[in-house]
């Protein structure tokens, strides 16, 4: 693992800092946190480091853990600006991104901005559409321990005592409710079904069955909404697959 940090331009928010987790070799992939932060991401990056040739790619959405996120940089379609510039400042072609909650939104995002540079995007129970029948599970003012009932279909062993918590945990758990804030007031966007009718990226949709935040009949409605998107329903997995049952997550996105 190695955390590199880079000086990038958007035309909505200037100069912005991006730290990012590179480590690996071959073929490139994307991998985009949701709300709960990069550590919900970071050990399938390791993971798909070591069973593929891939060079696995982290970034830290600014403002999230202990990044700065600068005032212009203030929604959804401004991260995706960001990751295009990112892919282009690599030089990347054929990438795979994979995006977990808001980073799926993201993926969806980018995958209509840069589709010349991605190979295909994986969506992991991705929120951002807008289905009336299905809504995003609200989670303002709940207790920790009821969001992690939503958010995985066993949360015992990813449960922690607040207590146990450093200084710097609080301060980046903190920064994350933030950030997502920040980006993601609401967590879907009317327009985005219509404008993933464009999408001609290959899209592989992936749910957890057992998501209490984005059910599985949303995720279905995602891969409806996509041309030629493949779905998969994984058994015994909630909102993060990457942290609950990576095996499965594995399997499928690199199947």
């Amino acid at each position: 693992m190695t955390m590199v940090t880079r000086q990038l331009s958007t035309p909505g928010a200037g100069e912005v800092e991006l730290v990012v987790d590179e480590q690996g070799d071959g073929a490139p992939f994307l991998l985009l946190h949701g709300g709960a932060g990069p550590a919900s991401m970071q050990p399938f990056a390791t993971l798909l480091a070591e069973r593929q040739d891939a060079r696995v790619l982290v970034p830290i959405h600014p403002g999230f853990g202990l990044t700065r996120r600068p005032a212009g940089l203030d929604d959804v379609p401004g991260l995706a600006q960001l990751y295009a510039a990112y892919l282009a400042e690599l030089s990347l072609e054929a990438v795979t991104v994979i995006g977990n909650s808001v980073g799926g939104w993201i993926a969806a995002e980018l995958g209509l901005l840069a589709p010349a540079r991605l190979r295909r995007v994986v969506l992991v129970d991705a929120v951002g559409l807008d289905v009336a029948e299905h809504p995003v599970a609200d989670v303002s003012g709940l207790a920790v321990p009821a969001i992690m009932a939503l958010s995985f279909h066993d949360p015992a062993p990813f449960l922690r005592d607040p207590a146990s918590l450093s200084e710097t945990e609080r301060t980046a758990l903190a920064n994350n409710q933030t950030a997502l804030a920040a980006y993601a007031p609401q967590m879907t966007d009317r327009t985005l079904a219509a404008r993933l009718a464009e999408l001609g990226v290959p899209a592989l949709v992936v749910w957890g069955e057992s998501d209490g935040i984005v059910g599985v009949d949303y995720g279905r409605a995602y891969a409806e909404a996509i041309p030629g998107a493949r779905f998969i329903a994984l058994p015994d997995t909630g909102h993060v697959p990457q942290l609950e049952t990576p095996e499965q997550l594995l399997a499928v996105v690199v199947g």
